[in-house]
């Protein structure tokens, strides 16, 4: 089973880095999925709250990684129900990533699928359908036709 093996991970990663660090929210977040998956939505949501206070915690605007853990603390909170909290946190990675990467780069098209995702859930299908269609350019024009992010973007788009 799953769950000991997450736990123990956890464990180790708090011991080594301390409870507010990236690996260990991400073990959170991996945790709290499989529990949701179990049904046990309580646990679940426990996992994944101290995960969200976590990544809220750790945020640095000065980290090269900033736009990038902004979507992971998005991601979060999009998984437990909070799309109000998650889009202001997609926003700003999207923006970020366009300032550092430009319009058409990778890393801009991540940030514009996964905002269109929660678009997706919370209704907007048109405005979610044209940053769904902008990724896909971006990966097809970067990556090629045939690439794994391609085909999730056309999986994306065809929903």
């Amino acid at each position: 089973e799953a769950k000991p093996l997450y736990e123990r991970a956890i464990v180790i990663w708090e011991d080594i880095h301390g409870p507010d660090h990236p690996k260990v929210s991400t073990g959170r977040k991996y945790l709290a999925k499989l529990l949701k998956a179990d049904g046990k939505d309580d646990e679940a949501k426990r996992q994944y709250d101290i995960a969200i206070a976590t990544q809220e915690k750790i945020l640095d605007p000065n980290s090269p990684n900033y736009a990038s853990d902004l979507l992971d603390l998005a991601g979060l909170l999009k998984d437990q129900g909070y799309y109000d909290k998650a889009k202001p946190h997609y926003e700003c990675a999207l923006k970020l990533s366009e300032e550092k990467f430009g319009p058409d780069h990778p890393k801009v098209a991540k940030a514009l699928n996964d905002l269109a995702s929660l678009l997706d859930l919370q209704g907007n299908y048109d405005q979610a359908k044209q940053l769904h269609e902008r990724a896909l350019r971006i990966r097809q024009e970067n990556l090629g036709l045939d690439h794994p992010d391609v085909a999730e973007s056309l999986n994306n788009l065809a929903q």
